[in-house]
């Protein structure tokens, strides 16, 4: 029964890899938690059913805040079991959706982490003065790159892994990129940054000849990228330089970039658009740093705000 629900969901309604391994997860340790640690194989249809009850589901929920994971961990799970019912209550496997009685914890939402205009800058500039002649080696090139990609387009990191040589497209000046359930969106790509992609991809084509799936980044083997290899390459490029002393990571970098632009007039419509993002909701999340933002401005510029001799 998981299995057909899993099969659907990545199959026909195209959920990514991760996705499903998390929704997946979460019914395993559901099934576990009402079944005394059993895993779903080993459970009949009927008594996968006899798990998906609202009592039952608010015990799993309590003993994994109780065992200390997050309220935003649980909630993950609960979308995913809800999914499944939902996906039952179609097939005619449940009457309704047991979760619908299920109250979610509440989560503390942290503002978007972001790094400044000035930090950024810094870093190119610094990664000039480390190599004044320009004879980077290719992996210090393809460092720069990711990070500049990352930056400069909001990508997130699966759509970085993702990305073949033929997703961009010099002559209008863009990256044709494949997000969440295979939507395909079009980022704009500076003048300059074209030059510099266009100087990559020569090195690229002379480091690996053999190139069979085109993709745009490859490991120091010729390997296509995977996510633990943007992660690594990020947080060593950003450790130690000075203005990045909170988490580095790609999504950091994607928030930077959705930041700045709301910061600097750019409308949240656009945004939304730019990050690929299918509700307004998850792009909103930006207009609190915008308003930090103007806080500071406020306090700075306001007569009234100012500290008196």
């Amino acid at each position: 029964m998981i299995d057909r629900f899993l099969e659907y969901i990545r199959s026909q309604r195209r959920y990514s890899p991760r996705t499903v391994q998390l929704y997946s997860d979460a019914l395993e340790e559901l099934c576990g938690y009402v079944h005394n640690g059993l895993q779903s194989k080993d459970l009949s249809d009927s008594q996968i059913v006899e798990a998906l009850q609202p009592q039952l589901i608010r015990g799993f929920v309590a003993n994994g805040l109780e065992n200390g994971k997050s309220p935003r961990t649980m909630n993950l799970k609960l979308s995913a079991i809800s999914s499944f019912c939902n996906y039952l209550v179609r097939n005619g496997g449940l009457d309704s959706n047991p979760v619908k009685k299920v109250y979610r914890p509440k989560e503390d939402r942290p503002l978007p982490e972001f790094y400044t205009q000035a930090s950024m800058d810094g870093f190119f500039d610094g990664l000039q003065e480390e190599n004044p002649d320009g004879k980077e080696t290719f992996a210090q090139c393809r460092t720069r790159m990711m990070i500049l990609v990352l930056y400069t387009t909001g990508m997130r990191r699966a759509e970085l892994c993702g990305l073949k040589i033929g997703d961009f497209d010099r002559s209008r000046k863009v990256f044709r990129v494949v997000g969440k359930g295979d939507k395909t969106r079009e980022i704009p790509v500076p003048d300059r940054i074209c030059e510099e992609i266009v100087l990559y991809l020569k090195r690229l084509n002379e480091e690996f000849v053999e190139n069979p799936q085109e993709k745009f980044f490859l490991t120091d083997k010729g390997a296509p990228l995977y996510p633990a290899f943007v992660n690594n390459t990020v947080g060593k490029a950003l450790k130690g330089v000075e203005g990045f002393t909170g988490r580095k990571s790609p999504h950091v970098l994607r928030h930077t970039l959705a930041t700045l632009l709301l910061n600097n007039g750019a409308d949240i419509d656009s945004i939304k658009q730019l990050l690929g993002h299918s509700s307004l909701a998850a792009t909103q999340v930006y207009t609190h740093n915008s308003f930090e933002e103007l806080k500071n401005t406020y306090l700075t510029a306001h007569p009234r705000a100012k500290k008196r001799r």
